[in-house]
């Protein structure tokens, strides 16, 4: 256990407080103290109240141990700022929504709450979750991008401002940056966790996940979400089947991110994995482009006041978008619904004989520059399939920035994909 206590595990965190070894507060200071030193160059927080943060703290405190509120009681979280929040403003990343003061938080923030979660700021999100950045830096390299569009939730988290963090994923936005930043990123299942206050980008592929600095971290706050039971280890001597699949992307993939998933399979088989290949039929091909058919149409509809009377506060990109989205015939929506339902149940019938599937997680370690957040289709196409996927950090690329691995599991089954990752993680980074 490391002396600082915002360094420490989500889950020792909690046991640390449990026991009265430490307090809410001393964890929440520890946090803020990070924050001040270190968040003038990372900029992942659009909202940050000292004052309200320990607020919240020492109401935990003065709780006698019968009355502990869950658990997650005294553990420090960040939200997207894409999530409604009561008592802090939503400001989701755009100019529009400026100082805008929601009357209730959204679900997941409340549910969190309930857990006993300190709800320590909200963190920078591209605009309206898309792919126009905020201020946010690489904790690792401040001239590299930290992925998007859930930034600052990944930049917090990697450079230990706060234990974990609240993302959404429409495409690859907690995948992209837990990879960048070298950190833990899961998307669960599509809808697994409610979205009530959620200010939609794409309602078919939005999706809330969670990132962390360890699979069982991300696996305590996920089942205090869900109200399940954590997800039991893979037993010693275990043999996951593993499906090896490279994608139709593969030809995009860098060096560094060929490398990290042949030597992951490498060790997974030296560790007692059975690797099988996977080829996915020749129409997930076209997986990428029916996704951001999805996300123009669904995003012009969403957005369809502002682009009447805020057309001139959008992005460039984001008005693209949105134009696209507008013009694009019911048909052609249609025809990506379609065929993302029939993709979604040949995937089901692979895992009939697999636990989960390798896969690559990014085409390679974060570019340079902060005009961008990288690509994302390494992710999408995945969440255009609704099954849970998270990323590890095992590897590093030439510039010495973080390459993550993809784990992807059956629908419904996130506790098994869970399970497999963090044996997974035992192997290629160790306890």
């Amino acid at each position: 256990m490391t002396d600082s206590i915002n360094e420490r595990t989500a889950t020792e965190t909690i046991a640390a407080i449990a026991t009265g070894d430490t307090t809410a507060e001393e964890v929440t200071r520890a946090c803020l103290d990070r924050i001040e030193t270190r968040d003038g160059a990372v900029k992942a927080w659009a909202f940050i109240d000292p004052e309200l943060a320990l607020a919240q703290a020492r109401s935990l405190d003065s709780l006698d141990s019968s009355d502990r509120k869950g658990p997650l009681h005294g553990l420090p979280i960040g939200i997207k700022d894409v999530l409604d929040t009561a008592d802090m403003p939503t400001g989701m990343g755009s100019p529009i929504y400026k100082g805008y003061r929601p009357v209730a938080d959204a679900a997941s923030v409340a549910i969190l709450r309930a857990a006993g979660a300190i709800i320590l700021g909200k963190t920078v999100t591209c605009e309206f979750a898309g792919m126009h950045p905020g201020e946010t830096t690489n904790p690792h390299d401040a001239t590299r991008t930290p992925g998007g569009s859930s930034s600052g939730s990944a930049a917090a988290v990697a450079d230990f401002h706060v234990h974990g963090a609240l993302g959404t994923q429409t495409g690859g936005s907690v995948l992209r940056p837990a990879s960048f930043c070298g950190i833990v990123g899961y998307k669960p299942t599509y809808n697994i966790i409610n979205r009530a206050g959620l200010m939609f980008a794409a309602e078919n592929l939005d999706t809330i996940g969670m990132m962390a600095r360890s699979v069982g971290d991300v696996d305590v706050i996920a089942a205090a979400m869900l109200n399940r039971n954590m997800t039991t280890p893979l037993p010693a001597g275990a043999k996951p089947k593993i499906g090896l699949c490279r994608t139709q992307l593969w030809s995009a993939a860098q060096p560094e991110t060929v490398e990290a998933v042949e030597d992951s399979a490498e060790r997974l088989i030296a560790a007692g994995a059975e690797i099988v290949p996977i080829e996915m039929p020749e129409s997930f091909a076209t997986l990428s482009e029916m996704r951001n058919r999805i996300n123009d149409f669904e995003r012009s509809r969403v957005l369809s006041h502002h682009w009447r009377e805020n057309r001139e506060k959008l992005s460039d990109h984001l008005a693209g978008q949105v134009e696209n989205g507008t013009a694009m015939p019911y048909g052609d929506y249609r025809e990506a619904i379609l065929l993302a339902s029939e993709s979604r149940q040949h995937v089901d019938t692979v895992f009939g004989e697999i636990d989960a599937i390798l896969a690559p997680a990014v085409a390679g370690e974060a570019p340079e520059g902060l005009a961008k957040t990288g690509d994302a289709r390494f992710q999408g196409y995945w969440t255009i399939l609704h099954v849970p996927t998270i990323t590890l950090p095992t590897h590093k690329g030439p510039n010495g920035m973080p390459v993550g691995i993809q784990l992807i599991g059956p629908r419904w089954q996130d506790e098994l994909l869970l399970s497999v990752a963090g044996w997974a993680e035992n192997v290629l980074i160790g306890e």
